[in-house]
């Protein structure tokens, strides 16, 4: 489970910004909440913010930081890291990018995380902190300089072989490292994808759908949202999807309850997306780890996005505690009691274009006092009481 993600001089962020799923002591909504151990995790968080504030820079560098742990040690020499600094600094545009996480393994607490350059790694470190005791270094990176724990045998020699500019983490797993593995692996469970661009994550659907006893998975997932039809199934013989509605004569009568439609060119686009998407949020569900999608709500009514959330705020049916991060303009979410405030975030450009990230549960109002539960977060958001919102210009110009 993911506790903390922290980013700084990468995109539009500048100064070090956290996203934490740690949940604080208030006690709205306590289904939100996976209890490990001492340990109260979130199940979700949504973000909020004005186009261009750095939303979906957030979720990129979620991605960015899992594609480098999973391959970096399988990149050469001459690969470049796909990082880039805050280039509206003279400062930071020529510093390296830096990337954290804190997340649980079976009761262990892991700290890992690196600063990078589009060349070099120029430090890298992991921490582990076991029930009951302190955190202890793994090993700590400083360029070519490693200093490596005894708990870490698995990594001895393997610095050696460790390029400029690959991760050691990465490079320790080549090596069939004990710990590197159960790092990588957290890492690969991790889902990260656009609400818009949806299609890049449909194959997972569809071959789900291939097998019998896994399509299950996405039916119980699609078949509730009342999309209009009453059963899908994977066509071998034209290698497509189609889904099933009944088909009435003029009496009413029902004359053929599977007649198909072609769910590519048959049905909406919302459909299609709730389709494309459903495997990957069946298996954040049913296999747990970290789905993160941008724009969410695109093409998808408000209920349906709601109903997306609350599966997975589900203690019922989100028993395998995966979490949900996403990004989303609904502002009908902060309405209807789905989130505790310390689940909501907003994501807010500063006077030097950098971004701003805060949790509602943080923001003050202009007195000091905090938000209260009882707010109408919709409506205060909506109105600019938590900023992250656009500043709208004088539109009359235009006609003029």
């Amino acid at each position: 489970m993911l506790l903390e993600f922290t980013v700084g001089n990468f995109l539009s962020f500048k100064e070090k910004k956290t996203l934490s799923l740690e949940a604080t002591n208030i006690k709205e909504n306590p289904n939100n909440v996976i209890v490990t151990g001492r340990r109260q995790v979130l199940r979700s968080a949504v973000i909020y913010g004005a186009n261009s504030s750095g939303k979906s820079n957030l979720l990129k560098a979620m991605n960015i930081m899992a594609t480098l742990v999973t391959s970096s040690g399988k990149s050469n020499s001459t690969d470049e890291m796909p990082v880039i600094p805050f280039l509206l600094n003279t400062e930071s545009e020529n510093q390296p990018s830096y990337f954290e996480v804190l997340f649980i393994i079976d009761n262990d607490l892991f700290r890992y995380g690196f600063e990078v350059d589009k060349k070099h790694v120029h430090l890298e470190w992991l921490f582990q902190t076991k029930e009951g005791k302190s955190e202890q270094p793994l090993f700590i990176r400083q360029g070519e300089s490693f200093e490596i724990s005894s708990q870490f045998s698995e990594a001895k020699g393997v610095e050696q072989k460790t390029r400029h500019n690959a991760l050691f983490i990465s490079v320790v797993d080549q090596f069939n490292g004990v710990i590197a593995k159960r790092i990588i692996e957290w890492f690969a469970g991790q889902v990260n994808f656009s609400g818009l661009q949806h299609e890049q994550v449909k194959y997972v659907s569809s071959l789900l759908m291939e097998h019998k006893n896994l399509n299950n998975w996405i039916k119980n997932f699609l078949i509730p949202l009342d999309l209009g039809f009453t059963d899908f199934g994977f066509d071998e013989k034209e290698k497509r999807v189609v889904t099933y509605h009944r088909r009435f004569d003029n009496a009413g009568n029902v004359v053929d309850d599977r007649y198909q439609f072609d769910l590519m060119t048959q049905e909406s686009a919302g459909t299609n997306k709730l389709y494309d998407m459903a495997g990957r949020l069946s298996l954040g569900l049913n296999l747990g780890g970290v789905t993160i999608i941008d724009e969410l709500d695109a093409k998808l009514h408000p209920l349906l996005t709601m109903a997306i959330v609350n599966l997975f705020n589900s203690p019922t049916h989100n028993r395998q505690n995966g979490q949900l991060i996403f990004a989303t303009h609904d502002t009908n979410l902060l309405s209807n009691n789905c989130f505790r405030r310390d689940q909501i975030y907003f994501t807010e450009k500063t006077k030097h274009e950098s971004t701003d990230l805060y949790s509602l549960v943080e923001y003050r109002e202009p007195d000091g006092s905090k938000i209260r539960n009882d707010r109408s977060f919709e409506k205060d958001y909506i109105s600019g009481r938590y900023r992250a919102i656009p500043f709208m210009g004088d539109f009359s110009k235009l006609i003029q």
